[in-house]
């Protein structure tokens, strides 16, 4: 498998990728410049930071904005807010996706990167409800091919945790350490799964995307990326065997700048395997 670049973006912070099914559309954003793309195009300059989008069943995303959830119509950009989060004025809301029920799981992290003062929340449409705190970079988010399983990684940790989930309930119990990432290929970011039950999650500073069996931690596959900061990826395309990945240039050198000068790039690596969808929020 080879990562090809589709977009060289040169983005400060790419992050949370989306597949909209209904419109063949790949939707993401660069954080720190404030911006959400359309596949190859910018779709939208916004006033403040936005960590994740996915879409809605009404044709519009929601946005996961530095302290709220937002509605965003992507014809006009016209931003409504759905509801707003609790949290610091430190604070921003990092990755985030919808559970296979239509909730909005999005997660939240000091912007200083080192205090363990973030929170998940789960977003109905009608009330936001923390689902667990004590985080410090809330990053990758995927659920088992049988929604039943929860995974979740809080980046410095270097572990991929597991919950049972409650799907009708949306709560989750029973957290425990599906694995541990050594530090030797870099830190565990995003993350998506695919319908075999293995987790691909990109590596920041290791300039690869990996596949892994959370049920035994074994690292199944090793994908080189030509971008060291490398940060999130989701599996899109007709058949959902394409695997779209973001990438960064915040924190990066002059030095590995010239060494992997496509960082902050959109690429893309076909696979023999079937990914999970990117749900819609139901309301």
């Amino acid at each position: 498998m080879e990562a090809k670049l589709i977009l060289d973006a040169k983005a400060t912070l790419g992050e949370g990728p989306a597949w909209d099914a209904k419109t063949q559309t790949l939707y993401w954003v660069d954080i720190l410049e404030k911006r959400i793309y359309a596949g190859t195009e910018l779709l939208a300059q916004l006033d403040d930071y936005i960590g994740c989008l996915a879409p809605r069943k009404n044709g519009n995303l929601i946005l996961g904005m530095r302290s709220s959830f937002a509605d965003f119509r992507v014809d006009s950009s016209q931003q409504t807010v759905l509801a707003a989060v609790n949290e610091s004025a430190t604070h921003r809301i990092n990755d985030g996706k919808c559970d296979p029920a239509g909730r909005f799981i999005a997660g939240s992290m000091d912007m200083n990167e080192t205090d363990p003062t973030g929170s998940v929340y789960s977003f109905d449409g009608k009330q936001v409800t923390k689902l667990f705190g004590g985080v410090t970079i809330s990053n990758g988010l995927a659920w088992s091919a049988d929604h039943k399983t929860f995974y979740y990684i809080d980046t410095p940790t270097r572990n991929v945790q597991a919950f049972d989930y409650d799907l009708a309930a949306g709560q989750i119990t029973n957290p425990r350490v599906a694995f541990h990432v050594p530090d030797t290929l870099g830190w565990a970011d995003g993350m998506t799964s695919d319908t075999d039950g293995n987790l691909w999650i990109a590596l920041w500073g290791g300039a690869q995307v990996t596949k892994w069996n959370p049920r035994t931690g074994q690292l199944l596959e090793q994908i080189p990326v030509p971008a060291l900061q490398t940060s999130c990826c989701v599996f899109g395309g007709k058949d959902l065997n394409e695997l779209y990945v973001t990438s960064a240039r915040k924190g990066m050198n002059e030095e590995n700048l010239k060494k992997y000068p496509l960082s902050g790039g959109l690429f893309k690596v076909g696979t023999k395997v079937t990914g999970m969808p990117t749900f819609e929020f139901n309301s």
